[in-house]
């Protein structure tokens, strides 16, 4: 038990330097921007969010972050009373790949930064998409600056805002996925979960 202890312990430090770390960078990140599409300014502060939980997706780590206005919603029983989240709502998930931690090696915990992602509740902007805007930004940790993801990358990232962005060949929609025993307490979503379906 213990041991369990001092592990928890460990991983939460680790991702808390992590957080820290993800806003180092060689540039002003927020004046990046998808052409036609969100800016990163747009979730300046997004750092001290409040954490709603981890993940791990593929090969990568993961943090769900939620704003103030997001976690309010969360505590007044949205969306398990059946009520859309409001206007504002912001997410953020930071993507890391893993690595052993040196001062603990049996805890596998965040690494290099890979990109974040980041969604976003405006009815009237994004009207035709269910409310939802959604960006990501790749992180080239050579040059220790963001870019806006591309229609190169895995996911490709089209130059617009919309939460589901298609291409030739597929569909991506990205949505959260809520914890089955969830309480109107705490956040009932435990990841951003983004699903590709083939389409001829």
């Amino acid at each position: 038990m213990k041991s369990k202890g001092v592990r928890t312990i460990a991983i939460a430090t680790a991702l808390l330097s992590a957080l820290g770390g993800s806003a180092m960078s060689a540039q002003d990140k927020y004046t990046v921007k998808v052409p036609g599409g969100l800016a990163f300014s747009e979730f300046r502060g997004y750092e001290a969010w409040q954490v709603v939980s981890i993940s791990q997706d593929g090969d990568l780590f993961a943090a769900i972050l939620a704003n103030p206005v997001m976690i309010d919603a969360y505590r007044a029983g949205i969306p398990g009373n059946g009520k859309p989240f409001p206007d504002g709502s912001k997410m953020a998930k930071i993507h890391w790949s893993p690595k052993k931690m040196e001062t603990f090696p049996a805890a596998t915990v965040p690494g290099a930064l890979h990109d974040v992602d980041f969604m976003v509740k405006d009815s009237k902007r994004f009207a035709d998409s269910g409310g939802w805007g959604w960006a990501v930004f790749e992180y080239e940790a050579a040059s220790r600056t963001f870019r806006p993801g591309t229609t190169a990358d895995k996911p490709p990232q089209e130059n617009n805002a919309r939460a589901l962005r298609s291409t030739r060949t597929t569909t991506r929609r990205c949505m959260w996925q809520r914890r089955p025993d969830s309480s109107s307490r705490a956040p009932a979503w435990t990841s951003m979960v983004c699903r590709r379906s083939t389409t001829s």
